[in-house]
């Protein structure tokens, strides 16, 4: 699939308001932003944690093309769309759609601690986000989100993220803000709790 019928795709998406209005190129870059981590390599599998309109699971998907993609999300129209999209691009053999709240995701046997790359654009707050995403990655793997400019670090206190088996690695603007985590150790059993109470009673 030529890089035209990923940006079809993507306008596909924005018309149907699962993309915000910005010009599809730009969020494009965005999600290209992801990759260009000082460790940041192509990863054997993936996980797009909520990944609504495809951004940047689809253009991340399009750049490590030998990659494992899990679009993970919880709506049924947002799913359709991506299961519809990833037909399209004629990606069924390595890109999978799964509708599924990303709590119980992460109990899943099949998708607990597989991924070696967990990525997560608007997502939640940082402890929503590191608790949903820790489950799902292997030992050694790593979690990368997109953060507003100027945030204070603070947000994601290494006290809170090593109870998830996560340390802070690097952050990297290109010109926007992203921000690593290792999965140093494995992520406790006890992690995540059960749907809804990470918003709820976040860890940090």
């Amino acid at each position: 699939m030529t890089a035209d019928g990923l940006r079809a795709v993507l306008e596909r998406s924005r018309r149907l308001g699962f993309l915000g209005p910005g010009s599809v190129r730009v969020q494009e870059d965005h999600a290209l932003g992801f990759a260009l981590g000082p460790a940041i390599t192509a990863p054997t599998r993936m996980v797009d944690l909520g990944s609504g309109g495809g951004v940047p699971g689809l253009v991340l998907a399009a750049r490590w093309p030998e990659a494992q993609v899990i679009l993970l999300d919880a709506a049924e129209r947002r799913c359709a769309f991506l299961t519809e999209a990833v037909a399209d691009l004629g990606w069924q053999a390595r890109v999978r759609v799964v509708r599924a709240r990303a709590e119980e995701a992460g109990r899943d046997p099949e998708l607990r601690a597989a991924a070696d790359l967990v990525v997560a654009r608007g997502f939640g707050p940082p402890a929503v986000t590191a608790e949903c995403a820790a489950p799902l990655l292997a030992q050694g793997g790593r979690l990368v989100v997109s953060e507003p400019p100027d945030v204070d670090a603070d947000r994601w206190p290494e006290e809170g993220l090593a109870k998830l088996g996560l340390t802070s690695e690097a952050e990297w603007p290109d010109p926007y803000h992203y921000r690593s985590f290792h999965q140093e150790r494995p992520c406790p059993e006890t992690y995540p709790r059960p749907t809804g109470v990470p918003a709820k009673r976040p860890l940090f």
